[in-house]
C-alpha cells in the first residue's frame, strides 16, 4: 500500500554539511549559510526578505528533537555588477540553530505549497539516515549545497511515511471511506480498546500472508490499522472541533490527548498484530507477564511458566521485545528477562544510526526489523539485520 508520492509534499530539496563558522554561537543573530550559488534553482533570482521556514532539529536522544520557526534573507550583494553574482543566504538565531553542530546534515527543501523546511540532523544520528534514504541523498558530500528535484513517481511506502510523519508532515487518508459508517455504527463513534480496532483492521483484510509471508502480513496490518484510525480520528476529531472548547486550557488538554493516543494505540496495534501472528504461526508464549524486578517483557517464548522453572533450560527461552520507534528507548530491554542471555527487538524505526546498532549487538541486544525496511539500513547493517519470518523459525526452533 502506497501513500501518495514524495512530490505531493517536496518539489525539490538541497543539502550540505553544516561548517564550523555557520554554527559559531559567537558570531551575530542573523547567521549566514555557506555554498549557496546552487539554491538559486529553489529561491530564485530576486530578492526575498522574511522568508518563513519550518525548522526541525535531529539529535539521536527522543529529547533532542526541536522545532522552531526562522526567516530567511537571501539577496545577490553583486547585483549591480553585470560579471558575477554573489548570493547570501541569512538566518535568524532559533533554538533549532542553537543545537546545530558543525559536520550535522543541513536540508533545505521546497514544499509543493511553496513554503521552506529546513532540517537539521546531528552528524551519525538515525535521522541522518532517514533522510539520505528518504531523499536519496549520497554519504559522500562535496562543499556547499547540492540539489535535486523530486520526481513525481517517487512512491511513499511505510518507511517513507514513518518518516515523513516525524517531520510533522500528515498524511491524510484517501479512498474506501465508506468503511467510516461501518466503525461508526460498530464503535458507536468513539474510539475502542486497541485489540477491537486490529481486529477489525484484519477483518478488512481477506488475505493476510501470515503463514506465507509474516513480515508482509505484518506491514500490511500495520498499515491498515493506521489507515483506518485516521478515518476514524478525523471525524471524531472534527466533530468536537465543531463543538467547540470552553476555554484555552480545554483545548490544549484535548490536543494532548490525541498526541498521546496516538503514540499509545501504535505500540499496542503493533503487540496486538504480532499476538496474533505468532498464534497463527503455531509459536507458544506469554504476553506482558512478569518475569523478575516487576519487568513485564512484551513476549517470552515458550511461555512465563516455563521461564520461571528453573529446571527448564535457559537456552530454550527467547524473549521479544516490541517498540513502533525505538530511539534511546532500546536499553529498556536489557533489564528485562534475566534468564535470557541473547534479547530480541522487534521495531518498525527506519534507518537506526550505525553507532546505535553497533552498541546493540555489543550488549548482545539482536534487531528485528520487518524485512520490507532492510533497505533504509546501510548495507554493513542489513547482513546483522534479522527478519520477523527468521525470529519465529529461531523461537520454532527452540521450543
Amino acid at each position: 500500500m502506497t501513500q501518495g508520492q514524495l512530490g505531493d509534499y517536496f518539489k525539490g530539496i538541497a543539502w550540505k554539511r553544516l561548517s564550523a563558522v555557520e554554527v559559531d554561537p559567537t558570531r551575530s543573530n542573523q547567521r549566514e549559510f555557506n555554498g549557496v550559488a546552487r539554491l538559486r534553482q529553489i529561491l530564485g533570482d530576486s530578492r526575498i526578505d522574511g522568508l518563513p521556514a519550518h525548522c526541525l532539529y535531529f539529535g539521536e536522544e527522543e529529547e533532542d528533537t526541536s522545532t522552531d520557526q526562522s526567516y530567511l534573507t537571501w539577496y545577490d550583494a553583486r547585483k549591480d555588477d553585470l560579471k558575477r553574482s554573489e548570493y547570501r543566504l541569512y538566518f535568524t538565531k532559533t533554538s533549532v540553530t542553537e543545537k546545530a553542530e558543525a559536520g550535522d546534515l543541513l536540508i533545505i527543501g521546497r514544499q509543493s505549497d511553496e513554503s521552506l523546511m529546513v532540517i537539521i540532523a546531528k552528524e551519525g544520528s538515525s535521522f541522518e539516515n532517514q533522510m539520505f534514504w528518504l531523499f536519496g541523498i549520497p554519504d559522500e558530500m562535496r562543499d556547499g549545497f547540492e540539489l535535486r528535484s523530486i520526481e513525481s513517481n517517487e512512491q511513499i511506502g511505510f518507511a517513507a511515511g514513518l518518516i515523513l510523519e516525524e517531520l510533522g508532515i500528515e498524511i491524510a487518508p484517501a479512498g474506501d471511506e465508506w468503511l467510516l459508517e461501518e466503525m461508526l455504527q460498530r464503535f458507536s463513534g468513539t474510539f475502542p480498546s486497541t485489540r477491537a480496532f486490529s481486529a477489525f483492521a484484519r477483518e478488512t483484510m481477506p488475505d493476510i500472508p501470515i503463514l506465507a509471508d509474516p513480515d508482509a502480513a505484518l506491514i500490511s496490518c500495520m498499515e491498515r490499522e493506521e489507515w483506518l484510525f485516521k478515518i476514524l480520528e478525523r471525524y471524531i476529531v472534527s466533530e468536537k472541533l465543531n463543538m467547540g472548547f470552553e476555554n484555552v486550557d480545554e483545548f490544549i488538554s484535548y490536543s494532548l490527548s490525541v498526541h498521546n493516543r496516538r503514540k499509545s494505540r501504535t505500540g499496542f496495534a503493533l503487540e496486538n498484530h504480532l499476538e496474533i501472528i505468532f498464534t497463527i504461526s503455531g509459536i507458544t508464549y506469554s504476553r506482558n507477564k512478569e518475569t523478575e524486578n516487576r519487568s513485564k517483557p512484551d513476549f517470552i517464548f515458550p511461555g512465563i511458566d516455563f521461564y520461571h522453572d528453573a529446571y527448564f533450560s535457559s537456552e530454550r527461552l527467547s524473549m521479544l521485545a516490541v517498540k513502533s520507534t525505538c530511539k534511546d528507548r532500546w536499553r529498556q530491554a536489557l533489564a528485562e528477562a534475566d534468564r535470557i542471555n541473547r534479547k530480541h527487538l522487534l521495531t518498525l524505526e527506519p534507518g537506526i544510526s550505525v553507532n546505535q546498532t553497533d552498541e546493540m549487538e555489543a550488549k548482545n541486544l539482536q534487531l528485528v526489523v520487518p524485512e520490507e525496511l532492510h533497505q533504509t539500513y546501510k548495507p554493513e547493517q542489513q547482513t546483522w539485520l534479522m527478519d520477523l519470518n527468521s525470529f519465529i523459525q529461531h523461537v520454532r526452533i527452540r521450543q
